[in-house]
């Protein structure tokens, strides 16, 4: 088993005024050689958008794009046509492909959003951009991690362009889960949201990271009530489409 250890307070930083984002791999201003991405997954951004603030029309092309609340309302428009709002309880998707604009705005004018956007390598390119976007109240389970993204979109959540899979958990203190690997080549991503944690003898706080991979599974145990992000992807390069 091989692991690296990002702790919260090594991120990168970057206060815009109305936007206040740690970013756990390089991205923007923040470039750091040693942290440009954890196999496929290239972006793993930590955002807090002020009230009735957000990013602008802007595009991107080729890249696997998930975003998740974590407290607030998060408006998204695109140039497919979509209009919604996302909120505490959704995973959103968009599939750039060929290209894509799109604006985030904070929906409400008295408090703060708070999501996460990640950035995941597609293993195929040009293809046709696509949006979605779920509830997952009703598939969430307590004190065990449950599937929220995935390759097929037959299966348990949205759907991505790569061999990747996420899982959500959270756990009451002293509960602890074990997780197996869907790939042998793929490692695990694990990103705190809340809360502390055990994994192999390492402690783990909230917005720390821990990426994992060469094992086939690992447990994790809850120090206290927790919730966590776990991001299954292939550590080859060699996974991206070309």
């Amino acid at each position: 088993m091989k692991t690296v250890y990002h702790k919260a307070n090594t991120r990168g930083h970057a206060n815009h005024g109305w936007l206040d984002s740690h970013h756990t791999f390089s991205f923007a201003s923040y470039q750091n050689p040693e942290r440009m991405h954890f196999g496929v997954l290239r972006v793993l951004n930590d955002d807090q958008v002020a009230a009735g603030q957000g990013f602008g029309t802007h595009p991107h092309d080729n890249m696997e794009i998930i975003s998740i609340p974590l407290e607030g309302d998060l408006e998204h428009k695109d140039s497919m046509g979509n209009v919604a709002t996302i909120k505490e309880g959704d995973v959103q998707v968009m599939s750039a492909g060929t290209g894509i604009y799109h604006s985030e705005y904070n929906k409400n004018q008295d408090k703060e959003v708070k999501f996460l956007q990640i950035w995941v390598f597609p293993n195929k390119r040009n293809v046709e951009p696509r949006y979605d976007q779920i509830s997952i109240r009703d598939i969430e389970k307590k004190n065990s991690f449950y599937q929220v993204l995935s390759p097929k979109a037959d299966d348990q959540g949205v759907w991505i362009h790569q061999d990747a899979w996420f899982h959500l958990g959270r756990f009451d203190a002293n509960a602890s889960d074990i997780y197996t690997l869907k790939l042998k080549d793929n490692g695990v991503y694990v990103f705190v949201l809340d809360g502390e944690v055990e994994i192999n003898g390492q402690k783990l706080e909230k917005r720390d990271g821990y990426g994992i991979w060469e094992t086939e599974s690992f447990e994790l145990k809850s120090l206290t009530d927790s919730r966590v992000l776990l991001m299954e992807v292939p550590m080859s390069l060699g996974k991206i489409g070309r």
